[in-house]
């Protein structure tokens, strides 16, 4: 019985020649990841447990993205306890205002993370890796200490879902809407601890952003990881980018999976994830009605270049509908920089947008954009739960960043023209 992507990396980082479902396994870590929230905690741990030292400061990323710039004393405080560790330390991978970005997007981009890899952060939505071919997965604060410790971790071998991709998207629709349709599909819990294992001959018309999104929100499933094979667009994705030579895992022929969902990416429509659950999935063309208060372009899910490009192309030249507040927040600072040489922050301001440093604030409620009891937001973050953007009161809908800038030039929730 072979063995799946996800399972050979577990099982190369465990040196074993062969794990099975189920299996407990110390693995060797590649990176240990953590931002400015967690990383204090897991400071806390790591010295309470006697550690005086990391197991290799070129394997820690500690990135200040949540509440930076720091919002508040208490985010200040958790900031200056980052960068102390880090600095005493003499952590490679830190990153602070002026160069950081939302750790989800950075990291890929600045080549932290390769194929092959085995990676945690104390973050639910580090499995976005997977789209480099990497097993990355979220763990708590403790772990994070014990990895940073260690350089290992322990796990339990997930099995399996097989997502097989056909066809191509439509020009509307974007990684967002497939991994929203898969998500309303199997449920919030249709992936619990497994593996969301991407292929297919659709894999390849999907671009690198689009793959890092679909992988960021496999959490939202419940997975354990999202993972995509390394094919000419990965490899090419990461020339000249990656520290650490690639290294490439396929799952075997006769690998067992839980089952097998095939998903035609021609018959992909945009849709939105309505309050309180991503499940809740209609086509966006059925919400017209859904008038909205704010928008939310950024976020680790869609943050990205590609998502910038999708925002300029919707609102440059028009105006933004009275009454509606659109936030954009490019992911990095080199994404950023180019929204500003390509003149979109110019387009962005002249339709009514403000353009905000990287940050992930409005995504979980932090700041930039609060929500008050009663107001409606379209987000292309990846969450909706209830209170996640502010009140108990306040309701977020999930969508692409074409869908979101449309709906900000109506007021409502809008089906995006094709483009």
């Amino acid at each position: 019985m072979g063995m799946t992507m996800t399972q050979k990396i577990l099982a190369a980082h465990a040196g074993l020649d062969k794990v099975e479902t189920g299996q407990l396994i110390s693995a060797k870590l590649d990176i240990v990841l953590g931002n400015d929230i967690t990383t204090p905690v897991a400071i806390n741990e790591f010295k309470k447990a006697g550690f005086d030292k990391v197991f290799d400061k070129d394997r820690i990323a500690v990135v200040l993205d949540h509440f930076v710039p720091n919002k508040d004393i208490k985010a200040a405080e958790q900031s200056k306890q980052c960068r102390e560790f880090s600095c005493s330390q003499c952590i490679s991978h830190f990153y602070d205002v002026g160069k950081m970005g939302i750790e989800h997007a950075l990291l890929p981009e600045q080549g932290v993370v390769t194929a092959g890899d085995c990676i945690i952060g104390a973050d639910s939505h580090t499995c976005t890796y997977g789209a480099l071919g990497a097993f990355s997965t979220g763990v708590g604060s403790t772990d994070m200490a014990a990895g940073m410790a260690t350089g290992t971790a322990w796990f339990k071998v997930p099995s399996a879902i097989k997502f097989n991709l056909s066809g191509s998207l439509p020009a509307n629709c974007s990684g967002k809407d497939v991994i929203l349709t898969i998500i309303g599909k199997i449920g919030v819990d249709g992936a619990l601890y497994r593996s969301m294992e991407f292929t297919g001959e659709g894999v390849k018309t999907l671009s690198m952003d689009d793959r890092l999104c679909i992988c960021n929100m496999a959490i939202e499933a419940g997975a354990k990881n999202g993972i995509f094979p390394v094919d000419e667009v990965t490899m090419e994705y990461m020339k000249d980018r990656c520290e650490r030579q690639p290294v490439v895992y396929t799952a075997d022929e006769d690998a067992v999976y839980d089952e097998v969902i095939e998903i035609d990416l021609s018959e992909i429509v945009p849709v939105v994830s309505c309050p309180h659950l991503p499940e809740n999935t209609r086509p966006a063309s059925e919400l017209s009605d859904i008038r909205v208060d704010q928008v939310v372009i950024g976020s680790c899910t869609n943050g990205r270049m590609e998502d910038m490009e999708a925002a300029y192309k919707v609102l440059n030249g028009k105006k933004i509908a009275d009454g509606v507040r659109c936030i954009i927040i490019p992911a990095t600072m080199e994404i950023y920089r180019e929204c500003v040489e390509r003149g979109y922050i110019t387009a962005f301001i002249d339709a009514g947008a403000v353009v905000s440093t990287p940050t992930c604030g409005p995504c979980l409620g932090g700041y930039m954009g609060i929500l008050a009891a009663g107001e409606r937001c379209i987000a292309t973050t990846n969450r909706n739960f209830v209170g996640r953007m502010g009140h108990v009161d306040s309701e977020v809908y999930l969508a692409s960043p074409l869908t979101a800038a449309a709906s900000a030039l109506t007021g409502y929730i809008t089906n995006p023209e094709v483009q």
